[in-house]
C-alpha cells in the first residue's frame, strides 16, 4: 500500500486532519509544536461511488474500497535539515513516503499559536521547501562524489548518474524542489533510486477557517498558495478546514452530509483531499465483482493485464492467461454481465491490454 506524508510547520492543523481523514482521535492535537513527535500511521479508504452500483448488480453484501495510508508526520521548522527541532528524524519520516500532503495555515485565530508569528502561507511552503531541497542537496553532493571514481572507470550507471546529478545541484542549489527538473524518460528510474524529499508528488491542503469552507477558493491566503503552485510547480492543492471534518468524525454519514450541506458545501473536503491525493499518486482502481465481493484495486496509471492481476495475488501474474473485461459504464448501463456480453461489451484481453480506469475484470491463469 502507499504512503502519503502529511506535513508542514508546526500548529498548521496536520494531526487535526489526520484524525479527520481516518475518522479517528489517534493524533494529539495541540496548541504547541512538536505534539507529534513518533508518527501516527492510518488507512483511509477512497470514496468510490462505482462500489455501490456494482454491488447492487452483483447481489453482495460485501464491498471492499481501496485505500491509501496516510502518515502523521511532526511539525517541521527552519533549520530541520541542519538537525533543528528534531528535523534529521522527521525528514527520514517523509523519506518513507510516496507522496506529501502539504497542510499550510490560510486562517487567522489569535488563540492558536502560529510558530512564524503571522499567517503567510507561501512564506510557510518555501520554509519546508528550503528543508527539503537543502536535505536533498546534501544527499546528492554526497553521491556525486561517490559516483566520480566508478564513472572514471567506464561505469554507465555512475556515468548517467554523474550526468543527472550534475544537473540536479544546481537546480537544487537555486532552491527548486527535484520534482520541477526536467528529465529524460531514462533519467525517472535514477532520479528515483536518489530517495529525493523534493522529488515527491505534493499537494497543498489549504486549512481554512470553519465559516470559509464553502468559500475556500475566494479566502486570500488559499488564492496566494494556487498562485505559487501555478508558478512554480506542478503540485495541485484543496481547501479544507480541517477543525469542520474533525467534527464530523462523530456523526453518521446521513448526518454529516446533512452538516455539510448547512454549511453550503455537497461533499466533504476530506474526499476532495483523498481523490486528489489518489490522482497525484499516478493511481487508477480497477474491481473484480462477484456474489463474495465487489472489491476495488488500486494499480498505477498505464500498467498492463498481467501486473493488474498480480496486485491480487502474483500467481495470478506467473500464470496470466486472459482477463474478462468489462467497462464500468457498460455493465452499470446494461445491468448484468449476460446482458453486457450479449451486447458484446464483454470481452477477453490478453498480455497487453492496458488496463482502464473502472474496468470490471476476471482472470484466467494457470495454477
Amino acid at each position: 500500500m502507499l504512503k502519503t506524508g502529511i506535513v508542514g510547520l508546526p500548529n498548521v492543523g496536520k494531526s487535526t486532519l489526520f484524525n479527520a481523514l481516518t475518522r479517528s482521535r489517534k493524533a494529539e492535537a495541540a496548541n504547541y509544536p512538536f505534539c507529534t513527535i513518533d508518527p501516527n500511521v492510518g488507512v483511509v479508504t477512497v470514496p468510490d461511488e462505482r462500489l455501490l452500483a456494482l454491488q447492487k448488480i452483483a447481489k453482495t453484501n460485501v464491498i471492499i474500497p481501496a485505500a491509501i495510508e496516510f502518515v502523521d508526520i511532526a511539525g517541521l521548522v527552519a533549520g530541520a535539515s541542519k538537525g533543528e527541532g528534531l528535523g534529521n528524524q522527521f525528514l527520514s519520516h517523509i523519506r518513507e513516503v510516496d507522496a506529501i500532503v502539504h497542510v499550510v495555515r490560510c486562517f487567522e485565530d489569535p488563540d492558536v499559536i502560529h510558530t512564524m508569528g503571522g499567517v503567510d502561507p507561501v512564506r510557510d511552503i518555501e520554509i519546508i521547501n528550503t528543508e527539503l531541497v537543502l536535505s536533498d542537496l546534501d544527499s546528492a553532493q554526497k553521491r556525486l562524489d561517490k559516483n566520480h571514481k566508478k564513472a572514471k572507470s567506464g561505469d554507465k550507471e555512475a556515468i548517467a548518474e554523474v550526468a543527472l546529478l550534475e544537473r540536479l545541484i544546481p537546480h537544487l542549489n537555486a532552491n527548486k524542489p527535484a520534482n520541477t527538473l526536467p528529465v529524460h524518460d531514462d533519467e525517472v528510474r535514477l532520479l528515483k533510486l536518489f530517495q529525493l524529499l523534493s522529488a515527491k508528488p505534493v499537494i497543498f491542503a489549504c486549512n481554512v477557517a470553519e465559516g470559509e469552507l464553502a468559500t475556500g477558493e475566494q479566502n486570500p491566503f488559499v488564492q496566494k498558495v494556487a498562485a505559487f503552485v501555478k508558478a512554480h510547480s506542478d503540485a495541485a492543492y484543496v481547501p479544507i478546514s480541517a477543525r469542520i471534518e474533525a467534527e464530523l468524525i462523530d456523526l453518521s454519514p446521513a448526518e454529516a452530509k446533512e452538516f455539510l450541506q448547512d454549511l453550503g458545501v455537497s461533499d466533504s473536503g476530506v474526499s476532495n483531499l483523498i481523490r486528489a491525493t489518489y490522482a497525484l499518486l499516478g493511481l487508477m482502481t480497477y474491481f473484480t465483482a462477484g456474489e463474495k465481493e465487489v472489491r476495488a484495486w488500486t494499480i498505477v496509471k498505464g500498467w498492463k493485464a498481467p501486473a493488474a492481476a498480480g496486485v491480487i495475488h502474483s500467481d495470478f501474474e506467473k500464470g496470466f492467461i486472459k482477463a474478462e473485461i468489462v467497462s464500468y459504464d457498460d455493465l452499470t448501463r446494461l445491468g448484468s454481465v449476460a446482458a453486457a456480453r450479449e451486447a458484446g461489451k464483454y470481452r477477453l484481453e490478453g498480455k497487453e491490454y492496458v488496463f482502464q480506469n473502472g474496468d470490471v475484470a476476471l482472470f484466467r491463469f494457470n495454477n
